[in-house]
């Protein structure tokens, strides 16, 4: 069972009075993460809502040392900074734990630019947790489309409708071997915690994507955030599951919705409620459109339940 919201720790590394939108999740879950993580950590970001979000330097809206670099190097720079810390271990400079270094990165960052980078870190199995934090865009450069869009969705980039199926990057990551994967959303925090706490814990490189409904893109009202990444999941648009060493558990909801015990809300329900989708409701392909949607859904419904029967 998930680690109560009662039970979290006191400790916030997400300071008050940063720019985030209001009802960021992105933001929601870095506290989460923080939690996890504790201080002792260094904090990578590639241009995205969390670097416009964190202040003006030398102000932070962070309580980590942060770095801001590159949109196609995350992988190699905390790649770096891993092998650093390292060096400075074995010469005897840095004395204590050694500090946590994890990637804070959108979906832009991961699917699309920064991909070649992260493959690379994976395939060295370099000593780092890469969180995504996706949103399905380019939230913070105008809501542009991106490898994580799913099919049907506007953005100034797709204006009649993205027409192709969003890519399932935490099962790319999976099959670099790494020895762990997992997925999460907002709408879950203890699943979070508990997910960060394990990947801090584990050496070697991990990968944790976190679904983050941004109101402004996703055109929704910015008070139902949470709502929106329950029904998500609920819907089976999103799956909760982990993967150690190559071995896939589904978390509920999800676990419920795999085996078969709980029947998924129907796609509908979940695209209905976002404005991102209008202009394909209003179509008079609707019908034959949301199908395809729910079409995507169902497959990687069946997908993920045949593959977690696969242990590497």
């Amino acid at each position: 069972m998930a680690t109560s919201i009662k039970k979290l720790p006191d400790n916030e590394q997400v300071l008050s009075g940063n720019g985030a939108c209001g009802g960021c999740p992105s933001t929601m879950a870095l506290r989460m993460v923080g939690k996890a993580l504790g201080p002792n950590a260094i904090m990578l970001l590639t241009p995205a809502c969390s670097v416009a979000s964190m202040g003006m330097t030398p102000r932070l809206g962070y309580d980590w040392p942060c770095i801001n670099i590159c949109f196609a190097t995350a992988g190699s720079s905390a790649s770096g900074i891993t092998h650093a810390l390292e060096i400075m271990k074995e010469k005897g400079r840095l004395k204590g734990e050694t500090p946590t270094v994890f990637n804070w990165v959108g979906d832009g960052g991961t699917y699309d630019i920064g991909f070649q980078a992260l493959s690379a870190a994976a395939e060295r199995n370099d000593n780092i947790i890469h969180f995504c934090y996706n949103n399905e865009a380019y939230s913070n450069t105008g809501v542009q489309r991106s490898g994580a869009t799913p099919r049907g969705t506007f953005t100034t980039t797709t204006p009649s409708g993205k027409r192709q199926p969003k890519k399932n990057m935490p099962l790319l990551m999976l099959e670099h071997n790494i020895p762990y994967v997992a997925t999460a959303t907002v709408a879950y925090p203890g699943d979070l915690y508990d997910k960060v706490v394990k990947a801090k814990s584990i050496p070697g490189m991990k990968y944790i994507e976190i679904l983050s409904p941004c109101y402004l893109g996703w055109q929704f009202d910015m008070a139902e955030t949470v709502k929106m990444s329950r029904v998500a999941v609920h819907s089976g648009a999103w799956l909760l599951w982990e993967a150690e060493n190559g071995h896939i558990t589904f978390n509920k909801p999800s676990a419920q919705i795999i085996n078969g015990k709980k029947a998924p809300l129907p796609v509908d329900e979940y695209v209905k409620s976002q404005g991102r989708f209008s202009r394909l409701l209003k179509g008079a392909d609707a019908e034959r459109r949301i199908a395809e949607i729910q079409g995507d859904v169902d497959r990687e419904i069946a997908f993920m339940r045949e593959r977690a029967k696969i242990s590497i």
